[in-house]
């Protein structure tokens, strides 16, 4: 339904979708995943997400309503507003249930992909998130998990006010920003060959043992010790 005026979900349909996000997770943990991209197709889905961030932060809708991966002109931008304020309203009286919040102001998809989040940190599989909505979805599985965000990366800036909001409160930062708005996935695949990279570099490097490298450092600081005093004694 509209979220401005009605419930998206029953709490019993909002629970259903989570646990079919978390079985999904787990299947492609099982079958030896070991990286998930993670993007939305959805029509409206930007006022959902800016909804769900704004009642998790504390902010007025002004402060996440964007414009949309296609752009809207400025009527359209606030009768957006407008929706998003009502649906604060309804909003913020649930914000102690995940569940509540997601099946009040989310909707199917968006409590599937919190539950697929929720369970890719459990069973220590990455995602990189796309666009604003998934950082919304990611934002409602941190309230459950804390350490979840640990799991997660940020694929690039959407150019949404809403996901700016809710990556700084995950202290996740974007690896691109290339300007691209439209979603689905393609900003978190972008961020792919980046991540690739990484990690084939860091699984060439050579590894250091801690006590060699405690010792390594140990002696730094002596030999830094060692300069500073002959600097003082030539003066």
């Amino acid at each position: 339904g509209r979220i401005d005026v009605e419930d998206a979900l029953t709490a019993e349909e909002a629970e259903q979708a989570i646990r079919l996000g978390m079985a999904i997770a787990d299947e492609e943990a099982d079958s030896g995943t070991d990286l998930v991209v993670l993007g939305d197709l959805s029509v409206g889905g930007t006022t959902a997400a800016a909804t769900l961030v704004a009642a998790l932060c504390g902010t007025d809708a002004s402060v996440v309503t964007g414009r949309g991966g296609a752009g809207i002109d400025d009527l359209a931008w606030m009768r957006k507003c407008a929706a998003i304020r009502d649906a604060l309203r309804r909003a913020r009286p649930v914000l102690g249930d995940q569940v509540e919040l997601l099946a009040t102001s989310g909707g199917a998809d968006l409590a599937a992909m919190t539950g697929f989040l929720l369970q890719s940190a459990v069973r220590r599989m990455p995602v990189i998130l796309d666009g604003v909505v998934s950082a919304a979805c990611a934002l409602v599985a941190q309230r459950a998990a804390f350490r979840a965000p640990d799991w997660w990366l940020a694929g690039q800036v959407s150019g949404e006010p809403a996901q700016s909001k809710a990556l700084d409160r995950m202290a996740l930062t974007p690896l691109l920003d290339h300007g691209v708005t439209v979603g689905e996935g393609s900003g978190a695949l972008l961020a792919l060959p980046l991540v690739q990279a990484a990690a084939a570099l860091a699984a060439e490097l050579p590894e250091r043992e801690p006590e060699k490298a405690e010792d390594e450092e140990a002696e730094a600081d002596q030999a830094s010790e060692s300069e500073d005093a002959a600097a003082v004694d030539r003066a």
